[in-house]
């Protein structure tokens, strides 16, 4: 089941702390497992327990591994997208305990034909539990439900089998190969209209 109250221009505020202090967050969609917030100044420790994992990055830089300085800046960089685009890899967390998971999300690809571009980065302790499908399957509904997406690109480094695995299972169609800056490869690249979606929903 999902849950979503949208996105407006103000982002969603931090619940009051629990029982123990932590900070509890306040989610904009949620799955059976997995609630969605918006990055903000204050998750540089999330960030760098993310980005700064080399089995994370593995496939997502050239050398495999980000300074700190690329970490900071790739929040940054979601934060802006945010404030632009009201999109970003959204991170997410576990919903029985708020820990964080890692991020997923859409960012522009294709203005002109209102294309974005899904993808995840999930930490190792999460891995082989279907996550990175539910909130995908998550976001890809977010995206064609909500904000009238007319399609989805996506694409992975060539070496990442899982992901390639992924994808296909999501529904996405192979269109192409494609530069990716980052790692200097060439990427195999998928789409997916709101039609395919549906049809596979229906399917289901």
């Amino acid at each position: 089941m999902i849950s979503h109250s949208g996105l407006t221009g103000k982002k969603p505020d931090v619940f009051n702390t629990d029982w123990k202090g932590v900070a509890l967050r306040e989610f904009f969609m949620t799955t059976t497992r997995v609630g969605f917030s918006v990055w903000t100044d204050g998750d540089l420790p999330e960030a760098q327990e993310l980005w700064g994992n080399a089995a994370v990055t593995k496939y997502i830089s050239a050398n495999g591994n980000m300074t700190d300085e690329q970490i900071k800046q790739r929040l940054r960089r979601e934060i802006e997208t945010y404030t632009t685009y009201k999109i970003q890899y959204w991170p997410i967390y576990w919903l029985e305990n708020t820990e964080f998971i890692g991020c997923c999300g859409l960012r522009p690809y294709n203005n002109e034909k209102n294309i974005v571009e899904i993808g995840f980065h999930i930490r190792e302790k999460f891995w082989g539990k279907g996550i990175a499908y539910e909130a995908s399957y998550a976001v890809i509904g977010y995206a064609f439900a909500v904000l009238k997406r007319a399609a989805l690109f996506a694409g992975h480094n060539p070496n990442n089998i899982v992901s390639a695995h992924l994808l296909k299972k999501l529904g996405f169609s192979y269109t192409h190969d494609e530069f990716y800056q980052p790692t200097g490869l060439l990427h195999p690249s998928y789409l997916m209209t709101k039609q395919q979606f549906e049809e596979q929903k229906h399917s289901l």
